[in-house]
């Protein structure tokens, strides 16, 4: 009996655990997080110019593993954005795509091959994203446009 118990506390903490993910545009990396510590992490690929991810916190709404857009490419959809986990009813997720050094999407978070399995596997409905930090400050440093000082 106190074996069955441990077995039942261990996989509802593992059910049960808080659970949210972090979006840093800045840095062009999402965070899953448990129970306050970092699990995994790995590179994305936000909004360009033009087409920016919104910044804020949302919920999971959706999980489909081979979604489609019906929206691009223009003007009848259909790429692929496999493991994809919607945030908005307007068309912003997280998925599977391209991830250059810099910010290429339509507005999507786009996740690197393995993290966005990887992410797709651990998150569930309902969780929170939070999405913040500024796309542009990641151009700035990646285009050289931002002198890094160092005060020892």
């Amino acid at each position: 009996m106190k074996n069955i118990l441990l077995v039942i506390l261990f996989f509802s903490s593992f059910i049960f655990a808080e659970k949210s993910i972090e979006v840093d545009l800045s840095e062009q990396v999402a965070y899953a997080i448990e129970d306050g510590e970092i699990v995994f992490h790995g590179k994305i690929s936000s909004g360009k110019k033009g087409h920016r991810t919104p910044t804020g916190s949302y919920h999971i709404l959706q999980k489909d593993k081979y979604h489609r857009s019906n929206q691009y490419p223009k003007p009848n959809g259909g790429a692929k954005m496999y493991y994809m986990l919607r945030l908005t009813n307007s068309g912003i997720a997280m998925h599977l795509g391209r991830t250059p050094k810099y910010p290429a999407s339509h507005g999507c978070i786009r996740m690197e091959k393995g993290f966005a399995q990887e992410m797709y596997y651990w998150a569930r409905n309902g969780i929170n994203v939070n999405v913040y930090g500024d796309a542009d400050s990641y151009e700035d440093f990646q285009k050289g446009g931002v002198e890094i000082r160092y005060d020892f």
